[in-house]
């Protein structure tokens, strides 16, 4: 363990995002706060920090308990972070399934480009 890693290393590390390259651009574009203070890519984490993260939809709030510099397994993840994201964030999305969900009777088949039309511009409204 170090003294401090890189937040966008630390982000791909947990599994918040799938390349370092998309962890470094949430940095440059405001995305991550560590504390409410936006930071760039090289800033250097310590335990205790809290970062949040946009994600779209959702803005995931965790702590972190622990530094590494490679990526882990997904079942290893709890250990270097604590998910503080308010029940209210995670029932945002499960919302927005809702909303764009198509209903379609069983045996009709995929849309046809008339009614996929028509779909999107509900979707849109």
């Amino acid at each position: 363990m170090t003294d401090g890693v890189r937040v966008d290393k630390w982000l791909w590390a947990v599994r918040i995002y799938k390349t370092r390259n998309q962890a470094g651009e949430a940095c440059r574009s405001g995305k991550i706060k560590i504390n409410d203070i936006p930071v760039k890519p090289s800033r250097e984490i310590k335990i205790g920090d809290i970062l949040r993260i946009n994600l779209g939809v959702l803005t995931k709030t965790v702590k972190i308990t622990g530094l590494l510099q490679n990526r882990v397994a997904a079942k290893f993840v709890s250990d270097f972070l604590v998910d503080m994201t308010p029940a209210e964030e995670y029932a945002k999305i499960e919302l927005l399934k809702e909303r764009k969900f198509e209903f379609r009777l069983k045996g009709l088949g995929r849309p046809t480009k008339k009614e996929r039309r028509i779909i999107d511009r509900l979707k849109k409204h």
